[in-house]
């Protein structure tokens, strides 16, 4: 075995221990307890409980976990829909989610799923490694924030957060010091190897009923165009999708005519160019009271709309933002330079608008036309528009006092037609766009 498995393996070793005791001491024994991702089952059969259950995708492994603990209950299902149908109608006092959040694709949907099984005293306790020590263990994980913000959309609430494993290595007595006390010392959480969250449920808002448009900017898209209109989800009371062509060259705009409707509809972008100057003409064109934006692309799949649609509805917050950077992307999808930009970028541009935002540069974005319009209005103050709109569009709703939110998305490779991003000049836009906005900001501050 090489050296570099060997550490890896025995951090995981560290991490898994850690995150035992951790939920040890916080579920008390006798109590019902449902674990996602159960495995073998011996962690839930640990915690002792009165009714333990536990549900995992692995037969081979629930198999076994009904052979070694005969006592519990065990399912198989999908980790993301979490539906038993033996299960119907029950809920747990906790539920366990360990080592096992980074590994679904869609950390929404189980927690939307998971609200099933909760009374309005169950606590949700997960268990994940902290992302920063995910070189070293060769995976990644959603970060604290992007993990603590997803719960935060689901309706759950933050009850405790606590990390552990300082010194991931054994040796006693200096370990066990170094874990149990130094660990405890004031800034150095964020470097503990095992992290864990209890979190309640809140209660779920009224959804409004709105009407949406989705408009897609386009250029020699294509091969793009019947996917997009197969899969564009039913949004609201209504979905109309404007597509804005920016004088494509293989047949777009005719492929796009021959399925225009009352709620299809194509625009042609005409003197104008790039991608921001296409959003500004469907926005002025839409008729919904949510403006959606969808890359044509299919980077970002039309499916996750519904998402957006559900943040803004529930009144979760004014504008969202997609967010590329939360979970592992495929690997031709964004090239490491663009990578590096998009961190630098939202680094950046969080300082100038007093926001957390990861990705400035997701293409698919959410807001109401009300505040679109607000924003519009007051575009000058900012001066120069971007060539893809993000900067204009996120500058303006933070100076609106927009509440805006990131939605982590699973970032696709491109399967038809070429990026129209040119990096360094492109980049070095923004770069002046981010330097005068910063400016102009902070000129309030004396």
């Amino acid at each position: 075995m090489v050296r570099g498995a060997s550490d890896s393996s025995h951090l995981r070793a560290a991490y898994l221990r850690a995150a035992s005791r951790l939920i040890r001491f916080t579920v008390p024994p006798r109590r019902s307890v449902l674990e996602i991702g159960c495995g073998i089952g011996d962690r839930l059969a640990a915690l002792d409980p009165r009714d333990g259950v536990g549900i995992d995708l692995d037969p081979h492994d629930l198999e076994l976990a009904r052979v070694r603990h005969p006592q519990l209950a065990f399912h198989s299902c999908d980790l993301e829909r979490l539906e038993v149908p033996a299960l119907d109608g029950r809920t747990f006092d906790f539920i366990v989610l360990s080592d096992v959040i980074g590994d679904l694709p869609d950390v929404w949907t189980t927690l939307r799923a998971l609200r099933r099984y909760c009374h309005d005293e169950t606590r949700v306790v997960i268990t994940c490694p902290n992302a920063l020590w995910s070189p070293v263990l060769r995976s990644t994980w959603l970060d604290g924030a992007a993990l603590k913000n997803l719960l935060t959309l689901c309706h759950f609430q933050l009850v405790r957060e606590s990390a552990a494993q300082l010194l991931p290595i054994d040796l006693p007595p200096l370990s066990s010091f170094v874990n149990r006390y130094l660990s405890a010392t004031p800034g150095l959480s964020r470097l503990l190897l095992c992290q864990l969250y209890v979190c309640r449920p809140s209660a779920l808002p009224q959804v409004r009923d709105h009407s949406c448009s989705v408009v897609v900017p386009c250029k020699n898209e294509r091969g793009n165009i019947d996917a997009i209109l197969a899969r564009m989800p039913a949004l609201g009371r209504n979905t109309e999708i404007i597509f804005v062509d920016g004088n494509s060259s293989d047949g777009t705009a005719q492929k796009i005519a021959a399925h225009l409707s009352n709620d299809v509809r194509l625009l042609h972008q005409g003197e104008g160019r790039g991608k921001g100057d296409a959003v500004r003409r469907g926005f002025a064109q839409a008729r919904g009271d949510l403006l959606f934006i969808l890359d044509a692309d299919l980077t970002v799949p039309p499916e996750d709309l519904t998402k957006f649609y559900t943040v803004l509805a529930e009144g979760s917050a004014d504008f969202v933002n997609g967010s590329r950077l939360a979970y592992p992307m495929e690997q031709a999808a964004m090239r490491r330079l663009n990578h590096a930009g998009n961190r630098l970028f939202g680094v950046a541009l969080s300082a100038v608008v007093e926001q957390r935002l990861s990705d400035t540069l997701c293409g698919t974005k959410a807001l109401f036309r009300r505040d679109y319009e607000r924003i519009a209005a007051g575009r000058d103050f900012f001066g120069r528009l971007d060539p893809f709109g993000d900067f204009d569009l996120l500058l303006g709703a933070a100076k609106q006092n927009l509440k805006i939110v990131e939605m982590p998305i699973r970032y696709r490779a491109r399967t038809y037609g070429e990026t129209k991003i040119d990096r360094f000049r492109n980049g070095a836009e923004l770069l002046r766009m981010t330097v005068s906005a910063f400016a102009r900001w902070r000129a309030a501050y004396g």
